[in-house]
């Protein structure tokens, strides 16, 4: 698709004149740590599982099937689901029958757990209480796919959708100005965090941003404000604290766009955050699909990545 700009789409859907329109667009992102992230993480790692159980036991990948969906809340994991997996990934239970092993699926959580960082007392990667509930597909949704994929040339889908994509020339991925620095602040805090940089050590996982860009002749031309909420661990720390610690990465992931005079920043209004994730917040896979796409500068089908 041709490139173009941002939120433009929007705003020429309401019959406004974009290339000569001054406006704002605001647009939030989420750490990995988020809870609804941490859900979104643990649903793609138990998709890779599957996949490479497929791969070491000579099954074609066609046949996998994982919709899987994950609640997380205070040391609680629960993942449920269809599948259809490899039998490496099976059990026999007392009656016969094939049931899923949930062996492989909690190491696989665990693992996610731990990547993203969470070793408090309320979401812990080692004592999280894990439960696996996922079950065998419904044969009548399996048979649409199966069909269509012993037909040359088509492709059976599990479901229906309507999806929504496209490219634009404000930042370097291509993706509009608001979420590609919403992002970024994120990635550079979590990268600092991880790496033991500093006072940014004492981050926690958990973080939202929301950046404002201000449009002058629809164009990207400067910031008018800034929100960062990041977890922090040690609780003497109130937000002007958080502020010294977080702008710096602030200001390295804007680069070049300007910081506008007047700019309002949210630095942890709220005070302290020290009980972030999941013992914060339940969280829930596939809720954050307006993060995972433009940030709201794009109409969006509905569905989940995760």
């Amino acid at each position: 698709m041709p490139a173009s700009g941002g939120p433009k789409a929007n705003l020429k859907a309401l019959g406004k004149d974009v290339t000569r329109a001054s406006y704002q667009f605001t647009s939030e992102s989420v750490s990995e740590g988020h809870p609804d992230k941490v859900c979104d993480r643990i649903s793609d790692e138990i998709v890779d599982l599957v996949y490479k159980e497929a791969k070491k036991t000579g099954i074609d990948p066609w046949k996998i099937r994982v919709a899987c969906e994950v609640l997380a809340t205070t040391n609680r994991v629960i993942i449920a689901g269809e599948v259809r997996v490899p039998d490496t990934l099976l059990k026999t239970d007392r009656h016969g029958k094939k049931v899923i092993n949930p062996s492989k699926f909690k190491s696989a959580a665990r693992r996610a757990i731990k990547s993203i960082g969470y070793e408090q007392d309320g979401f812990h990667w080692k004592t999280a209480k894990i439960d696996v509930l996922l079950h065998s597909q419904s044969a009548d949704i399996a048979q649409g796919v199966d069909n269509a994929s012993d037909k040359q040339g088509e492709e059976g889908a599990g479901d229906q959708g309507i999806m929504f994509g496209y490219a634009c020339n404000e930042t370097p991925d291509l993706m509009p100005a608001p979420i590609y620095y919403a992002h970024k602040i994120l990635e550079l805090l979590a990268e600092a965090r991880k790496k033991g940089e500093g006072e940014a050590a004492k981050l926690g996982p958990d973080a939202k941003s929301q950046v404002t860009v201000e449009y002058r002749n629809g164009k990207p031309a400067a910031v008018s404000q800034i929100v960062v909420s990041t977890q922090h661990i040690d609780p003497s720390w109130n937000s002007k604290k958080v502020r010294s610690v977080v702008e710096p990465y602030v200001r390295e992931a804007l680069g070049d766009l300007r910081i506008a005079d007047d700019c309002v920043w949210h630095i942890n209004p709220t005070g302290k955050f020290v009980i972030g994730g999941p013992d914060g917040d339940s969280g829930l896979t596939g809720r954050k699909i307006m993060v995972d796409t433009y940030g709201g500068a794009a109409p969006h089908g509905g569905g989940a990545f995760s």
